[in-house]
């Protein structure tokens, strides 16, 4: 498959607070910590973990809301890094990347009409200021996210959860984008609610032909809506592989917790439960695995050597040293 988008080497290290002037170096918490994939053309992809794994940062390095400290993000050819922070907004590939956000309702102007908001992407990047034509066009993204007519004169706080996921969504694809990134777009909505904008996602994405990048900490959803699913620990990849495949035969200790937890899942009432504290994102020691601490299969061999992520089966990667192939 073609890759439409290829992260190489990906870093994100924010510098913390001084120390009295004890310390000459600022310490360094590592939000994302040398991660590397590629997306293809139409391909979903899941990006999970717990809070605090460095998810919805590399999400928001990829589209261009932060500047990454190391690494580089080739789309469509393109090294997106070399166009500076300030000038991508005005670029062709802001139209191509964009965003679903966790909240709709702090993703929302509170003083935009819900036409204001969609048509506001189409002022900015495609030149279109004929009101005609933006009614048009607005009109019609409405329809494609089941959004009635009547609603484009209304404000945020005249809509339900539901209906502001709907219009953050059409905001999103009204550019024709070819990668669009969630950033858990449904976690702030009821469980009905859920699915049924999950359900509007899987048919936008089939019928518009957008690849997805989707970012949640619920594998359920993950494993309805995406092909491949990245597993992320502390900053770093521990598990990536194709969807089935992972949640049939998880190979890395945090996966198999993760997915033991999920009710009707393969290894539903096996519960693995892990014991101890996190270790800190904060300096971490390059030589000792990240999952260290909690680990129920750590060795002396995890605390002398960072596990590489290595190819187990078929477009299936582990970082463990334990995890053995197929």
């Amino acid at each position: 498959m073609t890759a439409l988008l290829e992260v190489n080497q990906l870093m994100k290290l924010f510098p913390l607070g001084g120390d009295g002037g004890r310390r000459r170096a600022p310490r360094l918490l590592h939000a994302v910590d040398d991660v590397s994939f590629t997306v293809a053309e139409g391909e979903s992809i899941g990006l999970v973990g717990e809070s605090g794994c460095g998810k919805s940062t590399l999400a928001r390095i990829i589209s261009r809301l932060i500047e990454p400290s190391d690494g580089d993000v080739v789309f469509q050819g393109r090294n997106l890094f070399t166009v500076p922070l300030k000038r991508f907004a005005g670029s062709a590939d802001r139209a191509k990347i964009q965003m679903v956000f966790q909240d709709p309702t702090d993703s929302l102007n509170p003083r935009f009409t819900v036409f204001d908001t969609i048509s506001e992407p189409l002022r900015l990047l495609t030149g279109i200021n004929d009101r005609e034509q933006l009614r048009t066009r607005v009109r019609e993204l409405a329809g494609q996210v089941g959004l009635p007519p009547e609603f484009l004169g209304r404000f945020p706080h005249q809509l339900s959860g539901g209906q502001k996921a709907r219009v953050g969504i059409a905001r999103a694809i009204a550019l024709h984008p070819t990668l669009l990134i969630l950033d858990e777009p449904t976690s702030a909505l009821d469980v009905s609610v859920q699915a049924v904008v999950l359900h509007l996602l899987a048919e936008l994405r089939e019928r518009l032909g957008m690849s997805y990048l989707f970012v949640s900490h619920d594998l359920n959803v993950v494993r309805l809506l995406c092909d491949r699913v990245i597993v992320m620990y502390l900053g770093k990849i521990v598990e990536t592989g194709p969807i089935e495949e992972v949640f049939q035969r998880p190979r890395h200790p945090y996966t198999q917790a993760l997915i033991s937890a999920i009710p009707g899942a393969p290894l539903s009432g096996q519960r693995i439960r892990l014991d101890g504290e996190p270790r800190s994102p904060i300096d971490p020691a390059p030589t000792v695995c990240r999952f260290v601490g909690r680990c129920p299969i750590a060795t002396p061999k995890c605390e002398q050597a960072m596990p590489a992520l290595r190819a187990i089966g078929a477009r299936h990667e582990v970082a463990c040293h334990h995890a053995a192939s197929n």
